[in-house]
């Protein structure tokens, strides 16, 4: 059957087919609430001025087969500034699924529609999960492309939840919750579990992006309410959310005011964990772990079968949920370099870097390792210093 390609320029725009969306969406078993056009519409209201929107419509007869929101503007790459694409959502979006119900064939004439309508230097799409051993339809635009790039972006630790988890956890774990839940009595803290409607949502974040504020999260202006233009975006997003039934939290509370949090968006019986904050002056108490020991236990009372980390980083996570976790998933980060002349550029120093990354690499690992042979004593200092980093 053949395809049929329309262009829109708004998610809320009068042609924009929201219930063939919606059907669409469903179709997909990987869709994740950062798929809902509850959160892409917050994430369109809160776009830069210099950056524009155009989604790409795919239809089959009366069916529609694909919806890729695009976001169009210019990024400095290397000190020159290049156009680039990026899926609706980014960087705030945890994890998506690729609404595509198509084959290669139709797949690779969606590209070429994008390069027609989007003139552009590299087009990324950032934290995609794809089917369990099934091969993605993006691997279409692989040969089409200059260069392509297939990165893997984090593994993320999910726990699924069974009467196991009615029993204390074994090992190191216990005695940090434990601990840490003695401290929280002794303060007199108090855990409340939150299911926030679209009334009571506004208050509810404005008292979760007062205790980030204060965080640590808030010092180095990295959290979810960072600035103006994403605190706009978690207020549109989370209230209308809430509206569907879809969010939770779990708050700390000392004498009625909200110390520690985690965040959370529930969907067809999956938690994504995807933001906590403390207050640093309370970061002795380790509520983080405490407030995740809830997320299992509601789950339990309301048959809930996983909790995710919703992103985390490749190296290094210190995201509790890996002491839980039953599995991982994989995120993937794909790039597809245009034939322009950027592109081409772009695409070749890309390939030229992967070449010598593995030369540079024992460029510097050679005299490290020559010194370190030189003397025993210096064998041991060099492995003292790698434990006190891993640490």
């Amino acid at each position: 059957m053949a395809i049929r390609f329309q262009w829109c320029r708004s998610l809320g725009a009068a042609d924009f087919p929201a219930p063939a969306y919606e059907q669409l969406r469903t179709q997909v078993a990987d869709a994740t609430p950062f798929n809902t056009l509850a959160w892409l519409q917050a994430a369109e209201f809160a776009l830069l001025p210099e950056q524009q929107l155009h989604v790409l419509l795919g239809w089959q007869d009366q069916t529609l087969c694909l919806c890729l929101p695009l976001v169009s503007g210019l990024e400095r790459i290397g000190g020159l500034r290049f156009r680039v694409l990026h899926h609706l959502g980014f960087p705030m979006t945890d994890r998506i699924a690729l609404l595509a119900r198509l084959d290669t064939e139709d797949m690779g004439q969606a590209l070429m529609q994008i390069r027609q309508h989007l003139p552009h230097t590299l087009l990324q799409l950032n934290e995609v999960i794809e089917p369990v051993g099934e091969q993605s339809v993006l691997s279409a635009w692989m040969a089409l492309s200059s260069t392509g790039e297939r990165r893997l972006s984090c593994r993320v630790p999910v726990h699924l939840i069974d009467d196991s988890d009615r029993q204390e956890i074994s090992g190191d774990p216990r005695y940090k919750l434990r601990r840490a839940r003695k401290r929280i009595a002794a303060c007199g803290a108090e855990i409340h579990r939150v299911t926030p409607d679209a009334i009571s949502m506004g208050q509810l974040l404005r008292a979760l992006a007062s205790v980030e504020a204060a965080s640590w999260k808030g010092d180095e202006g990295v959290g979810i309410f960072a600035d103006p233009r994403r605190q706009q975006w978690m207020n549109h997003a989370f209230t209308a959310l809430a509206a569907q039934g879809l969010v939770r939290v779990v708050l700390l509370e000392l004498n009625g005011e909200c110390i520690s949090y985690r965040l959370g968006l529930l969907d067809q019986g999956r938690l994504y964990d995807y933001n906590l904050a403390f207050l640093p002056q309370h970061a002795d108490l380790g509520s983080g772990r405490v407030l995740l020991e809830e997320w299992i236990h509601w789950g339990l009372d309301e048959n809930w079968r996983w909790i995710d980390a919703s992103r985390v980083s490749l190296e290094n996570s210190s995201h509790q949920l890996h002491e839980r976790m039953t599995g991982q998933l994989e995120h993937w980060r794909w790039s597809f370099y245009s034939w322009q002349p950027g592109g081409l550029f772009l695409g070749f120093a890309l390939r030229l870097w992967k070449s010598l990354k593995p030369w540079l690499g024992k460029r510097r690992t050679k005299p490290t390792a020559t010194t370190a042979s030189s003397s025993p004593k210096n064998q041991e200092n060099t492995n003292a210093s790698s434990s006190d980093r891993q640490r």
